[in-house]
């Protein structure tokens, strides 16, 4: 019956379970039983085009996370039992990971509501529990539980559903301000929960990986991606990226970039907009919230094979002869391009570069379907060995835990990236004079040393945001409620 089904939910929903902060945290309420909430925490409306009831729905930050710790409970009671711990021994000390993702969505109007005018844009905003350890008094620490699908939807959790562009980024800072808030609450407190029926205590440790390069730069105040200060993990210029390919290290940091906007805004030196601009690096706005230097494992892929795309365009058009070739003529190299691919690997031409185009592309079977349209046999041979040291080099940063899963190419990572790079620089400088994508900047450059950091990069990416974007855009064409107030809290 309808009664018992919505008793049940509830249960599965934030809001539901008993739980505390030591000590409590600022400005947020205490009271535990809170489940979705309108997410301008009160905010009362000043903009007349869309009613402001109608943009945002959110849980609060730390009953979800009690919640999904409620999820995993049984995970870290058997974790505990598996290290030997003595079950009630361990009642403080514990530590969650999370990794946070944030990614706007395009295009999610609705197909025949008839609600308010909202914006036709979404954000998301979730996180995941990664691991969970506990501090043992002769071990130091002891991981008890770890997120086997870091990247599946069903281990992202959403907070923040929001009806905004991502590139308004007043609006978006308006809406996750209360979210960043809450995070920095429960920085400087400990959660107390009862676990396997004994009260426990947990700190947090939040790691905002999931963010595409786009969102990066917004959320930490940096120029937009087209800019000369092409990282978001070192203060490398364009052309000094495609000069020194691999040898970079990363030097950015949120706390650095508030202290370059202080700079930036004050101009203590009095210089020129030029100078100054140098000396923070392309830092020139507020960074709002704070976000793990490290590399979008999807979109790293989906930016090397656009990259790759176009150099297999140019190879078949042989641009290293040539001055600069007229529009007519690269249409027509990618006109032979598409058609190849069509027949040969059942490519159809796409748009906008997806992960599965890229999946498809960058493999050595279609690396020789292009090979039949380049004339030169020294080139294709060059085009081959680029492709080979690409696939050598992908499952290092997209490999869950590269150490288990591909040591021998984890080991030769740097070898490989050095390899490319020379190639790049040598038979295809014709592409790379003064200029290199950012995507591939960051593959050539700093992939080791994220790994030495993290262990991970595959692991820490975004996927599991954007496969939950699918199920989002599902709950959006619901037939049931029309109107698009409603249409929040179903999800």
């Amino acid at each position: 019956p309808l009664h018992t089904l919505r008793a049940a939910e509830k249960e599965l929903l934030p809001g539901f379970h008993q739980f505390e902060w030591q000590p409590a945290l600022k400005n947020v309420s205490t009271s535990y039983n809170v489940g979705i909430i309108n997410g301008l925490s009160g905010w009362a409306s000043s903009v007349d085009d869309s009613p402001a009831d109608t943009i945002t729905r959110r849980f609060r930050y730390d009953v979800a996370l009690v919640s999904a710790l409620k999820d995993v409970e049984e995970d870290i009671m058997e974790g505990l039992r598996e290290s030997g711990m003595e079950d009630s021994a361990c009642t403080s000390g514990f530590s969650v990971m999370i990794k946070e993702c944030c990614d706007g969505m395009g295009d999610v109007s609705e197909k025949h509501g008839g609600g308010p005018v909202v914006p036709e844009k979404a954000v998301r905003f979730s996180f995941t529990i990664m691991s969970v350890s506990v501090l043992v008094e002769d071990e130091g620490e002891v991981t008890i539980f770890t997120e086997p699908k870091p990247n599946s939807e069903l281990s992202c959790k959403p907070l923040c559903l929001m009806f905004v562009d991502e590139s308004d980024h007043e609006t978006l800072t308006a809406v996750l301000g209360p979210v960043v808030a809450e995070r920095n609450a429960m920085k400087e407190s400990r959660l107390i929960l009862s676990m396997g029926g004994l009260l426990r205590s947990f700190r947090f440790h939040f790691r905002g990986t999931g963010y595409d390069e786009k969102m990066v730069r917004e959320m930490e105040g940096l120029e937009a991606s087209g800019s000369t200060y092409i990282c978001t993990l070192c203060d490398s210029s364009r052309a000094e990226a495609s000069q020194n390919m691999v040898l970079h290290s990363i030097t950015r940091c949120h706390d650095e970039n508030l202290e370059r906007y202080e700079i930036w805004r004050t101009n203590p030196f009095s210089e020129s907009v030029d100078e100054l601009r140098d000396r923070v690096k392309g830092v020139s706005a507020k960074p709002f919230m704070e976000t793990q230097p490290t590399l979008d494992a999807l979109h790293c892929d989906i930016g090397n094979a656009t990259e790759f795309y176009k150099i297999f365009q140019d190879e078949i058009g042989e641009v290293f002869k040539k001055v600069n070739p007229s529009r007519e003529e690269r249409r027509s190299w990618r006109a032979a391009l598409d058609k190849q691919l069509r027949k040969k690997m059942k490519l159809k031409p796409v748009m906008r570069m997806n992960g599965n185009y890229a999946r498809r592309l960058m493999t050595l079977e279609a690396a020789e379907v292009v090979c039949e349209l380049v004339p030169s046999e020294e080139r294709r041979e060059a085009l081959r060995e680029l492709m080979r040291l690409y696939l050598q080099m992908k499952p290092v940063w997209r490999a869950t835990c590269p150490a288990k899963e591909c040591p021998d190419q984890l080991c030769r990572y740097s070898f490989n990236s050095q390899r490319f790079a020379d190639l790049l620089s040598s038979t295809f400088k014709y592409r790379y004079n003064g200029k290199i994508t950012n995507y591939l900047h960051k593959t050539l450059a700093h992939v080791p040393e994220i790994i030495e950091r993290d262990g991970s990069i595959g692991a820490w990416a975004s996927e599991g945001n954007e496969s939950a974007n699918k199920l989002f855009r599902r709950f959006r064409k619901m037939n049931a409620r029309q109107s698009k107030a409603f249409e929040l809290e179903d999800v």
